[in-house]
């Protein structure tokens, strides 16, 4: 009688183990989501010293798109122009500044460098290959006619390696770049990209 009483509790400690366990994968990222974001507007209302959470988020986009609408104009476009020559005097700041233009640039801009999703093999064989992006389509510059570059992100992390290899050995990817994104970036978890149709 008394040798079924352990099987008898370890049931449902396991059911309970796995609703935790359920429960938990459905939480923290709720959590942690809403941390980041509650964190943030904290953050952006506190340097513009507004009581009303959310208000300094919404008066910084609308500043950006003020910014994005005169940036248009031909009298901003010559100070900007100059503003660039004054930092481009600057060691420090000069790369500072035009590594985060060419960064925002590649994401965003006009000249968007992540929109070439490929897998590179890294063995002669193919057998191990990973993924990355298309940055630079020719590196003859660089004496190296026949090469690319590739981007590759790091998983779990906002970071990457930037590696040249052969234009043979890669193979470009018919899928949206932000879902290969996504993809590399999640360490392979989130759904595996579908071939634009």
């Amino acid at each position: 009688m008394y040798a079924s009483f352990p099987f008898v509790v370890a049931a449902p400690m396991k059911r309970l183990a796995t609703y935790f366990l359920r429960g938990l994968v459905l939480t923290v990222p709720l959590v942690v989501t809403g941390a980041v974001v509650w964190i943030t507007l904290r953050t952006i209302d506190g340097w513009l010293g507004l009581p009303i959470p959310g208000a300094g988020l919404l008066i910084t986009l609308a500043g950006i798109t003020l910014i994005g609408v005169l940036g248009t104009n031909l009298l901003w476009t010559g100070f900007v122009e100059w503003l660039e020559r004054m930092l481009d005097r600057l060691p420090f700041v000069r790369i500072l500044y035009n590594a985060t233009k060419d960064l925002l640039d590649a994401f965003v801009g006009e000249k968007r460098r992540f929109d070439a999703p490929v897998l590179v093999a890294l063995s002669a064989d193919g057998a191990v290959r990973t993924f990355g992006f298309i940055t630079q389509q020719s590196l003859a510059k660089l004496g190296l006619a026949d090469d690319v570059a590739v981007y590759f992100p790091q998983s779990y992390n906002f970071a990457g390696q930037l590696i040249v290899v052969p234009a043979a050995r890669v193979t470009r990817l018919e899928a949206p770049s932000s879902d290969v994104l996504a993809f590399i970036v999640s360490g392979g978890v989130t759904e595996v990209p579908s071939a634009k149709p």
